[in-house]
């Protein structure tokens, strides 16, 4: 069965509207990366999962140019596994004439999240996502 988490979908397409970096932090098996794939169907999109070998490897060497020339939503999962992405991140960011804004997903670590606010304070929204809520489900009070 699939449930349609409406008011966390619409929170994060609002903060990739309005900021060049979102962070969708929570526990493992939350949902995130499942949300993420679902507001990319409909739009130019590059997902890079970190616990993939080869998507490791494409970011490892030179991560910049990897990243640099992409357009659209980049989806960035299991972003703590490679926190030196964050100064990246920041000179990406604040380019005027990017085209492209970054989804960043991972566990909200306290050490993820220090990292990422110092690197990109100013360029990102940061969402906490937890399990599912009543609204999530249908059910009102």
């Amino acid at each position: 069965m699939f449930i349609d988490r409406k008011i966390l979908k619409a929170q994060i397409e609002n903060s990739i509207k309005d900021f060049p970096v979102t962070a969708l932090l929570g526990p493992r098996q939350c949902g995130k990366t499942t949300i993420a794939r679902i507001i990319s169907k409909n739009i130019e999109c590059t997902f890079f999962d970190l616990e993939d070998p080869s998507d490791v490897t494409a970011l490892s060497s030179s991560p910049m140019l990897a990243l640099e020339s992409l357009t659209g939503l980049v989806i960035l999962d299991e972003v703590q596994r490679m926190p030196e992405l964050f100064p990246i991140l920041r000179v990406l960011a604040d380019r005027t004439y990017s085209e492209s804004k970054f989804l960043i997903l991972g566990s909200a670590s306290p050490t993820l999240v220090r990292g990422v606010s110092e690197s990109l304070a100013g360029r990102i929204s940061f969402i906490d996502m937890t399990g599912f809520n009543l609204l999530d489900l249908g059910v009102s009070n």
